[in-house]
């Protein structure tokens, strides 16, 4: 018997051609001209097949129909016929005439024979078969069925039916019954339309995986990707624009000491491209950070642009494309300052060392240019920075690649431009503060007025007691309000009317441009010195809090002096380990390692004595104002064990730390992770409106933080169970809401609802999310790492933590 007969008599192409279109290749055409037993052709079919990977794939097509029967050996059972030869049985069946022998039913069965023979040697081969699916067809059908809520996603919120995935012939698939499986199946399917890609197979589609390791392979494969940019002319239209201030043109600035970066942007900013931009591009050049004054920020106001990072140069010199960098995500589309510690840790998890060693040269071109890493590549963000975390950074890059020397001179470059920022911004006279015969830093922006990036409206509420006290003034110069009678008098009803009310909108802008109101006070403080803590608040990154009591000026903060305590230590063991305990490069004062030991150790006296409390164990902020220790409970008092200022090998200094990491837990732990600062600490504050970096919310980088502060000293089960609570709500939010991961949690619901000051990025999107939240990313990433195989195993079944 030919194979073209068999190949008819089962339904499938005869025509070498129609069978290569079909699923099977084209070598197949010594198998399509052989003569075979029909119990070996199935066999020798996929014998081929598995020789060849194309193959396998076409092969999956080809069989594609066969989907949803019983097993081939319970249908080969069942046939039972007697008489006749395979061949006459064969060209009856191909002929469409003859007639079945009695006890074997109708003879066409032997059609669905000789298909089952070949899923037999499809299943002896290894190959599973598997579906081949319309994507827009089902995934518009998935869309009017199941999102009954109609918010563009599948949900824990969706009234959910059984949906049925069809092949490409309308056949049904597979049915599911599950809204979890429907929404991987939405995200999937959305995911291939974005990319137009007409049909996939059904194990493409992943519908079984579970939440853990769906969310770990969007983050690896997806979002990095999809959060990566690179300022340069092919990338310059995703980059320049800003959703948070509004200017007549996109304005990109560039370092005018950067020679070859100017006229490369000239050049984009002359060419087609930037001619018919609308807005139109304009290059602006920027002076050397000593000229960036709190006075050049503020006359860039309605003109406020990016600011370029570095670029990759050719073996002439010249710029060929921007360096990458990793962005948060949402509104934050730039390279923010201490977002991109965790993100980098993320990435090095991830393997991705390209885009950190990226994320470590953009950061250290900032310092070299502007003078400090600036909160973000932004010109509103000039005269401030964020949680300095540069060496940090600069240390796990190395020490993920170091292979050659190329490595170390690199990392010699990066501790000198580190060594700038430290002594520059850090140590600078306006963050560095003298309390008594103690020396420590605080949080600082040389700016001055209401931060332009700030969401319109964001100071109406916050600003009141001084706009109040403003307008009465103005209506009443004389001083004090008029008896009630008068309001009632014509005198006072025409002064009603003639008087226009001093909007939020016009005080600020009569504060900014008229040199008004700056020295008027309102519960003590003057708008000008509100504004400074406004500022202030904002390089601290938690913005905003009650934690300074709206001073954060007047404080030198544990989290900061962690940090700097870190650099030094940084400082000292990368000289000691890689340079032999010398660095001549960093100066005569700053060489050796043993110079950076006793700065560390100094500033750790100073922290000692100003921010420990002996009796509760733990480190508050320092109010040197009003020369007294906070009692403000917050994360960030864990700070001190990420950064090892406690001596493991000591017996007491050993107790401490566990008494900090017994205190924080006491505190501040919640069925999510940890709160950002305690509820008492928060019901006792003077003002009672919500604040995002207070409880109940909880952020990644203090999740982070302390995970690897308690594993610094053998705390593991304390950094476990915690890793645990905020994978589990990671990975749950995740499940329940169409793969959601935003920017923060409600740690107390462990709910991404979180509806507070700036409400939650990440959380708004059409179908698929598709980049995440950076430290959100990149804490789960870690997280994983935290958990031991048991945890591992409960997290993907998604078993809630203990209580």
């Amino acid at each position: 018997m030919r194979w073209a007969i068999i190949l008819r008599s089962a339904g499938l192409p005869t025509r070498l051609d129609d069978a290569c279109a079909y699923g099977g290749p084209k070598h197949l055409e010594s198998v399509a001209s052989a003569t075979v037993p029909v119990a070996q052709t199935g066999s020798l079919l996929f014998r081929r097949l598995a020789t060849c990977e194309p193959c396998i794939v076409r092969a999956r097509h080809t069989f594609s129909w066969l989907a949803g029967c019983q097993s081939a050996k319970q249908q080969v059972a069942n046939l039972r016929y007697k008489g006749g030869t395979p061949a006459s049985r064969a060209t009856d069946i191909g002929s469409g005439s003859g007639s079945a022998p009695a006890n074997s039913g109708k003879f066409r069965l032997l059609a669905c024979a000789l298909r089952l023979f070949a899923l037999a040697g499809c299943l002896l081969t290894g190959i599973t078969c598997a579906q081949n699916i319309l994507v827009a067809d089902n995934l518009w059908r998935l869309v009017a069925q199941e999102d009954t809520d109609g918010d563009q996603k599948i949900t824990v919120h969706d009234r959910t039916t059984p949906f049925i995935i069809r092949d490409e012939h309308g056949a049904p698939a597979r049915t599911l019954t599950n809204f979890y499986q429907m929404s991987v199946l939405l995200q999937e399917l959305k995911r291939a339309d974005d990319q137009h890609i007409r049909d996939t197979l059904m194990d493409n589609l992943q519908l079984d995986e579970s939440a853990v390791d769906h969310t770990h392979r969007f983050i690896k494969e997806y979002f990095w990707n999809a959060l990566t940019r690179r300022i340069d002319a092919q990338h310059v239209d995703q980059v320049v624009s800003d959703s948070k201030t509004a200017a007549k043109y996109d304005c990109l600035y560039v370092p005018a000491a950067d020679a070859a970066a100017v006229k490369y942007f000239r050049d984009i900013e002359n060419s087609k491209i930037g001619q018919h931009r609308s807005p139109a591009l304009k290059v602006v050049e920027l002076p050397a950070p000593e000229k960036i004054t709190a006075a050049f920020a503020r006359n860039l106001d309605g003109a406020h642009g990016l600011m370029s990072l570095k670029m990759e140069l050719n073996a002439a010199g010249e710029p060929v494309c921007g360096v990458p960098y990793v962005v948060p995500g949402g509104r934050f589309n730039e390279l923010y300052c201490w977002d991109s510690y965790f993100i980098v840790l993320g990435l090095l998890q991830d393997g991705r060392t390209d885009l950190a060693r990226g994320m470590a040269d953009n950061l250290l071109y900032e310092v070299q240019y502007y003078g400090k890493v600036p909160n973000a590549n932004r010109t509103y963000y000039l005269t401030r920075s964020q949680p300095p975390f540069l060496t940090s950074i600069v240390r796990a890059v190395f020490e993920s690649g170091k292979t050659n020397k190329a490595d170390k001179t690199w990392l010699a470059g990066a501790l000198k431009t580190a060594l700038a920022e430290y002594q520059n911004v850090w140590l600078g006279k306006d963050r560095r503060v003298k309390i008594g015969r103690y020396e420590l830093s605080r949080y600082y922006d040389e700016g001055d007025g209401p931060c332009p990036e700030v969401e319109p409206g964001h100071y109406d509420e916050r600003i009141q007691p001084w706009l109040a006290k403003a307008d009465r003034e103005r209506r009443h110069p004389a001083g004090g309000l008029p008896p009630a009678e008068d309001s009632n008098s014509p005198a006072g009803k025409q002064r009603s009317q003639d008087d226009v009310p001093l909007t939020p909108y016009r005080f600020l802008n009569e504060y900014l441009y008229c040199n008004l109101y700056a020295d008027l006070k309102a519960d003590g403080l003057s708008l000008r010195d509100f504004f400074k803590h406004d500022r202030a608040v904002r390089e601290s990154g938690h913005d905003t809090t009650h934690r300074f009591d709206d001073r954060t000026a007047d404080f030198v903060s544990v989290d900061l002096n962690s940090l700097l305590y870190k650099y030094e230590t940084d400082f000292a063991e990368l000289i000691e380990h890689e340079f032999g305990g010398q660095l001549p490069v960093l100066g005569e004062n700053f060489r050796d390692a043993k110079s950076w030991r006793e700065r560390a150790a100094a500033r750790k006296a100073a922290m000692m004595a100003l921010m420990w409390d002996e009796q509760r164990g733990f480190f508050f902020d320092y109010d040197f104002a009003k020369e007294k220790r906070s009692e403000y409970i917050s994360a960030t008092g864990l700070w001190p064990l990420w950064a090892k200022m406690f001596d493991p090998k000591n017996a007491g200094e050993m107790g401490r730390a566990k008494r900090v990491a017994a205190f924080g837990c006491q505190k501040l732990e919640q069925a999510a992770g940890l709160s950002a600062t305690a509820k008492e600490s928060v019901e006792a504050a003077h003002r009672h409106d919500a604040r995002q970096w207070d409880h109940p919310y909880g952020w990644a980088p203090h999740q982070m933080l302390a995970w690897q502060g308690f594993r610094n000293y053998g705390l593991d089960a304390d950094a476990t169970r915690l890793a645990y609570r905020w994978l589990y709500t990671i990975a749950k939010n995740a499940h329940d809401y169409n793969g959601t991961i935003p920017e923060k949690y409600n740690v107390v619901t462990g709910s991404h609802e979180v509806f507070v000051e700036y409400g939650n990025v990440g959380t708004k999107f059409a179908y698929i999310a598709t980049e995440g939240f950076g430290w959100m990313n990149a804490s789960f990433e870690v997280g994983l790492t935290f958990l031991p195989p048991m945890q591992t195993a409960a997290l993907h079944r998604l078993e809630p933590p203990e209580p």
